[in-house]
């Protein structure tokens, strides 16, 4: 399939536009842990991430939070501080910096349409430089003890399973509902990867039986679960409160998943 057929399905099966995300907004607001926005440089560009910090006493491990393709959302933010939450540093990238009206980035554009427009325009390794200067920076954090993860979900689920082909210092790569990148990447990969799927997302969970015969060909970790009933996006549909039973159901045990992987870094 072509790359943009590719992301145009992608688009479709994310499910509906992510509008109205109070829920995630008042959740964020209310957090007693510290987040704050920085810019981080690579090359002649700034990314502007948003970082949220545990309330813990020694160093922690840093995680890398992917965006959807809607780009970065108040829930992509709340993701962030429920990492923090759970004890580690959390930074999330806008990875439309720099591409939107001005020169902003995700909140600058006009339409959800403007910013998945924007997403198709971006490489795997554009994508990848710039989570590459992402880690860099979170490891030189004097609250970080020097271990990287990176999860990412629906679009940045694949940049995820993408990014752990480029970046040797990863601990783990957690991926939510995204495409695996060709087998022939795979053997670049040097940490676990851990696959989030549900099970009514054909499109994506499909993959599943080539990714795993081609990662056990390269020798690598891999380790995908399907949840039953979720539909793809259910890390985010499964927080909204008005989200089935069973993607809250497959949200709460993912989250459950990844947390436990996190303790064992």
């Amino acid at each position: 399939m072509k790359p943009k057929l590719f992301l145009l399905g992608l688009l479709l099966s994310c499910g509906l536009a992510v509008q109205g995300q109070e829920w995630a907004k008042a959740r964020l607001e209310k957090s007693p842990r510290h987040g704050e926005w920085v810019d981080v440089k690579n090359g002649d560009r700034s990314i502007h991430c948003f970082v949220a910090y545990p309330e813990v006493k020694n160093p922690a491990a840093a995680v890398i939070v992917i965006h959807e393709i809607f780009g970065m959302t108040d829930w992509v933010r709340g993701v962030a501080d429920q990492v923090a939450e759970a004890g580690y540093v959390a930074i999330a990238p806008d990875l439309l910096s720099g591409m939107g009206p001005n020169g902003g980035g995700s909140s600058d554009f006009k339409s959800g349409d403007d910013v998945r427009n924007a997403i198709f325009k971006l490489t795997p390794d554009k994508v990848a430089s710039d989570l590459h200067a992402v880690a860099e920076y979170a490891k030189s954090l004097p609250s970080v003890n020097g271990k990287l993860a990176v999860a990412g979900f629906c679009w940045g689920g694949g940049q995820s399973f993408n990014f752990a082909c480029h970046e040797p210092d990863l601990k783990a790569a957690f991926v939510f509902y995204g495409p695996p990148p060709p087998a022939a990447e795979m053997k670049k990969i040097q940490c676990p990867v851990l696959g989030f799927y549900a099970e009514k997302d054909s499109r994506i969970t499909s993959t599943l039986p080539k990714a795993e015969t081609d990662m056990k060909a390269a020798g690598k970790t891999f380790e995908p679960v399907t949840y039953d009933g979720a539909g793809h996006g259910f890390m985010r549909l499964g927080e909204d409160p008005g989200g089935s039973a069973e993607n809250k159901a497959a949200r709460d045990k993912a989250w459950t998943r990844l947390k436990d992987a996190l303790k064992g870094l």
